[in-house]
C-alpha cells in the first residue's frame, strides 16, 4: 500500500484482525474459538508499559479506574529502563515544562539513590542529585531504578486490585466492530498461554504502534513528501520504509589492569570496515572516533578515556551518557564509574523494525547486538590510547546493569514508530523554528519566535529536532525547534473512536517526530492520553467530542491544570 497507510475496513464488525500489515479480514465468532482463553476486563487496555503506557496508566489509576497494563518485556518503563537510555531532556526541566506526575518520578530516582547508595555527604545534600553526572541528562541514572521506582509508584493500585499487570505479553489480534476495538488478545511469552482483555478504551503504549495494524487504526511510517507537508527539511519523495536508526544499549565499566576482553564477534570484521553510505557522506568508518557534526555534517572527532580523563577540547565518549560517576559515593563503593553506550557509533541503519515479521525484527535485534558488540570489542582492543597504544582491555561489559545474560538491552532504542493519521498532524511550520519564521512571515497568525499555539493544547514539551541516520541513507537531520505544545487533535485518530496512541505514535511528521519522541514529551502524551479516558467517560461522550465541544475542551484543560499538568509554556 503507497506509504503504508493502513486503510481499516468501516465495515468490520466483529471481525478478528491478526498481526499483519494487510487489510483486515473477517474470521468466524469471536468469542466462540476462544473459549478456554482467560478473559479480563478493566476500564481502559494499555498496550505498553513504557514512560508513556505507564504515565497513562498512574493517570488513569489516581482518579478511579481500574487498568489492564500489559509489557513485552519482564521490564516496566520502555526507553529509560529496557532500552537502556537515561532520560534526555530539556534545559528548565527541573523547575518547568513537564507534568508534576513526571517531575515526581524524577524526585523518586534521587531519592532511592539517597535512601539505599552510600552516597557522599556533599552528593547527598544536593537538590538536584546527578548519579552519573553525565553530560547528555541532569538525571543520568541506572536502568532498574527507573523499574523500581516505577514500581513503586504502581504497587498500591495493584494491591488495591485496581491495576493488573502482565509483563511479557505481547498483542496478536483483535476484535472490531465497527469504528472501535471490541478486545485484544495477547500471547504470555512465558507460558505460550493467550488473554482476551476487553475495555471500553485501548491504548497503544508500544514502542512501534504494534495496536495501529491489528485494530485497523490508520496510520503512515517513514518519511512524508515535501508536496504533502510542505515542511523545509522534508524530502522530494516520500519513502514509508525510511525510519531512524535504532541502537541496542549496553553499559560498561573500567577496570585498570584487568583483561575484560570479549570473544571476537562474529561480524567484527564487517562492521571495523563498515563505511555507511549516505546522502551526504558520513566522516569515515562506523566504528571509530570521529562522525558527522548532527547540524553541519562536517566530521568531528572525539575522544574516549575510560578514566574520565578530558579528552583535549573533543567530548570524551565516557562522560556523555554516564549514569555512576564514583566520585558522587563514598571511597571504595565503586572502583570506576559505569556509562552507557548509545553513540553514533552503534547507530543500527540496515533494517527497519516496524512492520518486520517477528523473523525480521529478530534478524535486525541481532544484527544491532552484533554492532554494538563489536564497538565494545573495538575499544577494548584497537581504540587509540593517550601513550600512542590501542585498545583499553580493562573495559569490562556489566551485564547486571542491563539486567540479561549477554548484557546488552533487552529491547532495541526506537527512535521512531507508525504514526496514527490523526485529526491535527503537527508539521515544521509549527513548532521548527526557522519554518516557524516562513510561516509567520507567509501570513500565519503568532509570534515568529514562538511556537504555534494551540487552542487544544494537553501538554508541553521541547528539545530540538533530532533526528538520526536513517535506513533510506539520510545522515543526521538536527535543527532548532521552539518550546512546543501537544495538541489534543494529535492524539485523535482520524476513524478509530476507543484506540488512542500514547508513545511515538502520535500525529507528528517524521520530521516533527524528532522532537516529541524524548522521556518528558512521552510521558506528557501519556498522562493527557490517560486523563482523556477518565473526563470523556466521565462526561459520557467520546474522546473526540471532547475537542469538538467547547466547553468540554475547556473543562479538560481545567482538569489537567488540578492535575498538575500544564498546557501553556509560562516564563
Amino acid at each position: 500500500m503507497k506509504r503504508r497507510n493502513f486503510l481499516g475496513s468501516i465495515a468490520l464488525t466483529s471481525a478478528l484482525v491478526n498481526n499483519t500489515e494487510g487489510p483486515a479480514t473477517q474470521s468466524g465468532p469471536f468469542l466462540r474459538e476462544n473459549k478456554s482463553k482467560e478473559m479480563l476486563s478493566a476500564d481502559v487496555v494499555i498496550a505498553g508499559a513504557g514512560l508513556g503506557g505507564c504515565a497513562a496508566a498512574l493517570a488513569a489509576l489516581r482518579n478511579g479506574l481500574s487498568v489492564i497494563l500489559t509489557e513485552e518485556t519482564d521490564w516496566i518503563g520502555g526507553q529509560v529502563s529496557q532500552q537502556g537510555v537515561p532520560p534526555d531532556e530539556h534545559q528548565w526541566i527541573e523547575t518547568h515544562g513537564a507534568p508534576k506526575a513526571y517531575r515526581d518520578f524524577r524526585t523518586a530516582v534521587r531519592e532511592y539513590y539517597k535512601q539505599n547508595y552510600p552516597l557522599t555527604a556533599d552528593a547527598k545534600s544536593r537538590k538536584h542529585l546527578n548519579p552519573g553526572d553525565g553530560a547528555v541528562s541532569r538525571l543520568c541514572h541506572e536502568p532498574r531504578i527507573a523499574v523500581a521506582v516505577l514500581n513503586d509508584m504502581l504497587a498500591p493500585y495493584q494491591s488495591r486490585g485496581k491495576l493488573t499487570l502482565l509483563l511479557e505479553h505481547k498483542v496478536v489480534s483483535a476484535e472490531l466492530q465497527g469504528n472501535r476495538a471490541k478486545s485484544l488478545e495477547f500471547l504470555n511469552k512465558r507460558t505460550g498461554n493467550h488473554v482476551i482483555l476487553t475495555a471500553p478504551y485501548f491504548v497503544d503504549a508500544t514502542e512501534l504502534g504494534d495496536l495501529l495494524p491489528i485494530t485497523g487504526t490508520e496510520f503512515v511510517t517513514g518519511t512524508e513528501a515535501k508536496s504533502e507537508t510542505n515542511e523545509l527539511h522534508a524530502p522530494e519523495k516520500a519513502n514509508p520504509d525510511n525510519v531512524q536508526a535504532f541502537t541496542v544499549c549496553f553499559a560498561i565499566d573500567y577496570q585498570p589492569g584487568e583483561n575484560h576482553v570479549i570473544e571476537k564477534p562474529a561480524e567484527y570484521d564487517f562492521w571495523k570496515n563498515f563505511v555507511p553510505k549516505m546522502t551526504k557522506p558520513w566522516s569515515g568508518k562506523l566504528l571509530g572516533l570521529s562522525y558527522s557534526n548532527p547540524k553541519t555534517l562536517e566530521p568531528k572527532e572525539l575522544g574516549f578515556h575510560p578514566e574520565g580523563i578530558a579528552t583535549g577540547d573533543k567530548l570524551n565518549l565516557w562522560n556523555y551518557r554516564r549514569i555512576i560517576s564514583k566520585s558522587n559515593f563514598t571511597p571504595g563503593t565503586y572502583k570506576g564509574d559505569i556509562t552507557i553506550v548509545n553513540w553514533p557509533q552503534n547507530d543500527y541503519f540496515l533494517g527497519n523494525l516496524i512492520g518486520a515479521s517477528e523473523k525480521e525484527f529478530k534478524k535486525h535485534f541481532e544484527k544491532g547486538k552484533q554492532l554494538s558488540l563489536s564497538l565494545l570489542y573495538w575499544l577494548q582492543t584497537e581504540a587509540p590510547r593517550p601513550d600512542g597504544g590501542k585498545g583499553w582491555p580493562g573495559t569490562r561489559l556489566r551485564k547486571d546493569i542491563m539486567g540479561t545474560e549477554d548484557g546488552l538491552a533487552k529491547y532495541p532504542y526506537v527512535r521512531e514508530s507508525r504514526r496514527i493519521k490523526a485529526v491535527f498532524t503537527i508539521k515544521e511550520e509549527h513548532v521548527g523554528a526557522e519554518n516557524r519564521a516562513m510561516a509567520v512571515a507567509n501570513g500565519a497568525t503568532g509570534d515568529k519566535n514562538k511556537a504555534a499555539e494551540f487552542y487544544d493544547s494537553v501538554g508541553i514539551g521541547y528539545y530540538h529536532i533530532d533526528l538520526h541516520p536513517s535506513t533510506g541513507g539520510n545522515n543526521y537531520i538536527d535543527f532548532a525547534s521552539l518550546p512546543f505544545q501537544i495538541p489534543l487533535g494529535a492524539l485523535l485518530p482520524v476513524r478509530m473512536e476507543n484506540v488512542l496512541p500514547a508513545n511515538k505514535n502520535i500525529g507528528t511528521t517524521h520530521i516533527t517526530n524528532g522532537c516529541y519522541r524524548l522521556h518528558p514529551v512521552e510521558w506528557s502524551i501519556g498522562e493527557a492520553v490517560g486523563l482523556l479516558v477518565k473526563y470523556a467517560g466521565e462526561k459520557g461522550v467520546a474522546a473526540r467530542v471532547v475537542r469538538e465541544r467547547k466547553e468540554f475542551l475547556e473543562g479538560f484543560q481545567e482538569f489537567l491544570g488540578r492535575e498538575g499538568v500544564g498546557v501553556a509554556w509560562k516564563w
